[in-house]
């Protein structure tokens, strides 16, 4: 994948910078006035400490079962989450392990795996679950990605800075995905070509729901139908 673009630095004119210098003048010098006046008046007597008695609320509270909240499922095994392999699939290296990425194994996924593993790491990421399959050479792989977010909403963040990339391949068709506020898919239609391989056509999509960040790559010798990416992307959302 290709490195998340660098936000752009916004400076502020020379007009701006007088503007502010005299907004802060203008604050002092209010201030001053302030205390002078303050200085001439009687003290206040303070209200009592003492508040009235907040009367507690009657009635039951309904608690959200296990399948009502989301945190349940997402705090739970992720791996249960994942979208079950076709009978006649046949599993990939990923899947023929324990179904988990760590943060280096997901770093390495990029075109630029050490710039990856700091942004990643930057990010709060908290694990990654895979599954993997292949009929031929038709294969998908999905990735279920979750991070902390005790500080910024690093899953939705993620997508639109993936989304930036992908939108910018060339022979590229897109659609939203439904049910998702920024889920999409993208099919490629120029195939990915390096020497000693076939062709490689490919199709992707991308969504976040909460903490998690869902990542589906199909690729194939022949293009992928966008019908075979939404289905996959609309049924691994509803998992979700």
């Amino acid at each position: 994948m290709p490195e998340r673009p660098e936000a752009p630095v916004h400076r502020r004119g020379r007009t701006a910078a007088l503007i502010a210098s005299a907004a802060a003048l203008g604050v002092v010098a209010g201030v001053c006035t302030g205390y002078l006046v303050q200085a001439d008046r009687p003290p206040t007597k303070l209200p009592s400490l003492s508040q009235p008695t907040v009367r507690q609320a009657h009635g039951d509270v309904a608690v959200l079962t296990a399948a009502q909240d989301r945190r349940v499922k997402t705090d739970g095994d992720l791996r249960k989450l994942l979208l079950q392999r076709p009978r006649a699939a046949r599993a990939t290296a990923f899947t023929d392990s324990d179904g988990w990425m760590d943060l280096a194994d997901y770093a390495g996924a990029f075109d630029n795996p050490a710039q990856a593993f700091g942004r990643q790491l930057g990010d709060d990421f908290r694990r990654a679950a895979v599954t993997s399959w292949h009929i031929g050479t038709y294969s998908v792989e999905i990735r279920l990605v979750q991070y902390r977010e005790e500080v910024k909403l690093a899953a939705s963040q993620h997508v639109e800075d993936q989304q930036y990339w992908s939108e910018r391949r060339p022979d590229t068709d897109s659609r939203a995905v439904p049910g998702t506020g920024d889920g999409m898919v993208w099919v490629h239609h120029r195939p990915d070509t390096e020497p000693g391989y076939l062709p490689m056509y490919q199709a992707e999509a991308l969504a976040s729901r909460g903490d998690l960040v869902m990542e589906i790559w199909v690729t194939d010798t022949r293009p992928v139908p966008e019908k075979k990416i939404m289905d996959l992307a609309k049924r691994q959302v509803s998992r979700l």
